[in-house]
């Protein structure tokens, strides 16, 4: 059985004239690139620990399958803004897992898409714990709720937004959470 004991969250962008060369070089920018990317679904693992980008990178060997949750947005329309994000919700009780949840919208801010993220994580953690909330009040009512509940005891997202390349250059966006053993 494999469970991730560590986790590390990075995100890049990568512009090229090709598709594939363009998702190359934003997975360079999130320094994950020499990893072969197996994408896992939306279970944060009960008691991994959360370590620094630098710490989980070090921790990768080249051509490592290497089991991670991401989002990826790309465009070679000019000016269209792309956004990739991971929302992140951790319950209070450290014996539950908590979630993850991937959004890759255009047309939305980094903050937007942030948010978003954010909280379809918290949703679903809720959901989970049994937390009652209403799902058409906005985030922020929405956040204060579970935090209140005492147990939702965090939420983040991790989000990386860009506009298209003016001459029509792919352009790709991602965010990963990198789980490691």
């Amino acid at each position: 059985m494999y469970v991730p004991s560590k986790v590390f969250f990075t995100k890049g962008v990568g512009r090229h004239k090709e598709y594939l060369n363009s998702f190359e070089l934003a997975l360079r920018s999130a320094g994950i690139e020499k990893c072969n990317l197996v994408t896992v679904s939306s279970i944060y693992p009960v008691g991994c620990k959360r370590i620094s980008k630098e710490e989980g990178v070090k921790e990768i060997a080249p051509g490592q399958i290497t089991f991670c949750v991401m989002a990826r947005n790309s465009t070679n329309e000019p000016n269209r803004l792309i956004s990739a994000s991971l929302g992140v919700a951790l319950p209070a009780d450290s014996s539950q897992y908590g979630y993850l949840s991937e959004h890759h919208p255009f047309g939305e801010t980094e903050k937007n898409a942030g948010d978003y993220a954010e909280d379809l994580a918290a949703q679903m953690l809720a959901t989970t714990l049994g937390v009652d909330f209403n799902a058409d009040t906005d985030w922020n009512e929405r956040e204060q709720i579970f935090k209140m509940s005492g147990k939702i005891v965090r939420t983040f997202n991790v989000t990386q937004s860009a506009e298209g390349e003016k001459t029509g250059l792919w352009t790709t966006v991602i965010a990963a959470a990198v789980l490691l053993p």
